[in-house]
């Protein structure tokens, strides 16, 4: 009787294998690193709400680790490649205003998502962007008031303070499922890949944009390094 089962789940696992759109697919797993010497940061001053934002901050704006990898840094490929099904990214997510400044900075949701932007601090916050394909918006936000705005068109937004000149954040709202932020150590993976050449770009708000070709073979997973000249 266990032969018969065991027979059974090896003839389901290979059809499953085999019927059509569905594959294990591949990976790319890669580092940003900073081509030159890390520029000079420096504070900024905080000149209002002092009792909240503090004296000063720290500028978040290119943010590299020690090896020279980058931080914030947002991967994508250039085109859906097709017969590929990437990891969906959350249809909702948050970004919150604490301590004065934009948590996380960059955020990534896809076209036809949500954010729910938040004010976990004890003073009024006002959201201002200006983007090119979706709604602008401009709304003042008490401590603990919750906006949720939804972004239907691909495309990098800047998200300001008009009270607070010095608070900036990012909206990225991804065209497809194959985007990924680095993380502390630079790096970042995108998954679901059927082999193939593809064509992976990076952008970082200091920095601009740059792109480099892979092919996704028989390694998994495909490794890449993208290098992004220092200003």
């Amino acid at each position: 009787m266990r032969a018969v089962l065991f027979a059974v789940a090896i003839v389901a696992l290979v059809a499953g294998l085999a019927t059509p759109g569905v594959a294990l697919g591949g990976s790319i797993k890669g580092t940003v690193v900073l081509k030159g010497a890390t520029p000079e940061l420096r504070k900024l001053a905080v000149t209002i709400d002092q009792y909240v934002c503090g004296k000063e901050k720290s500028p978040e704006d290119l943010l590299v680790s020690p090896q020279g990898r980058i931080r914030n840094a947002v991967v994508w490929l250039d085109k859906a490649p097709a017969g590929s099904a990437g990891e969906a990214l959350p249809s909702t997510t948050t970004m919150d205003q604490k301590d004065c400044s934009f948590a996380p900075r960059v955020v990534i949701v896809p076209a036809g998502g949500r954010i729910d932007f938040l004010n976990s601090d004890r003073l009024l916050h006002n959201l201002h962007s200006t983007p090119s394909a979706n709604p602008p918006f401009n709304r003042t936000q008490p401590k603990g008031r919750t906006i949720a705005i939804s972004f239907s068109h691909p495309e990098i937004i800047r998200v300001t303070c008009d009270l607070h000149s010095w608070m900036r954040g990012w909206v990225v709202v991804a065209e497809h499922p194959f985007y990924a932020l680095t993380d502390p150590e630079g790096q970042f993976t995108l998954r679901g890949l059927a082999p193939g050449r593809y064509t992976v770009r990076v952008w970082q708000e200091r920095l601009g944009t740059s792109s480099k070709d892979i092919v996704v073979g028989d390694q998994d997973p495909t490794p890449i390094t993208l290098e992004m000249a220092a200003r």
